[in-house]
């Protein structure tokens, strides 16, 4: 009986011994939670181009993304869309902010993304530079 455990015993711990183990394997990266691509064109500058921007873990080709994400997170409020559009019967004054204009697609905080921006009056210029650094600062 004794010798019957016994021989359990090695074979039990043989077949564990041959199993694969995962201690020294690495763990994938995590994926961002919140992945944008921002694609800016004619703002007068060397922003123009296309970005990827991960947020959580913060990441991407976005040329200042931690800061970015830092503004995200902090536009972002409970109840309020940080990428809605300008109401149509908002009242804006009408100047003209240059002819940069500006498209974000992705997901943020769970929720699919697809905003467009210019600044073609002063409600769509407040829109922008509410955004920057996730958009560009321009003059016009």
């Amino acid at each position: 009986m004794l010798r019957r455990l016994a021989l359990t015993a090695v074979a039990s711990a043989a077949a564990l011994s041959a199993l694969p183990t995962t201690a020294h394997a690495t763990a994938p990266a995590p994926t961002p939670t919140d992945r944008l691509t921002v694609t800016v064109a004619d703002s007068g500058g060397e922003s123009d181009g296309r970005y990827v921007l991960n947020c959580h873990p913060t990441g991407g080709t976005h040329p200042n993304a931690a800061e970015a994400c830092r503004r995200l997170q902090e536009v972002t409020v409970y109840g309020k869309d940080p990428f809605a559009p300008v109401p149509r019967d908002a009242m804006c004054t009408m100047q003209y902010g240059g002819p940069a204009t500006a498209h974000i697609t992705g997901t943020w905080q769970g929720r699919p993304v697809d905003a467009r921006y210019s600044r073609s009056d002063g409600c769509e210029i407040g829109r922008w530079n509410g955004l920057v650094p996730v958009l560009p600062a321009t003059s016009p």
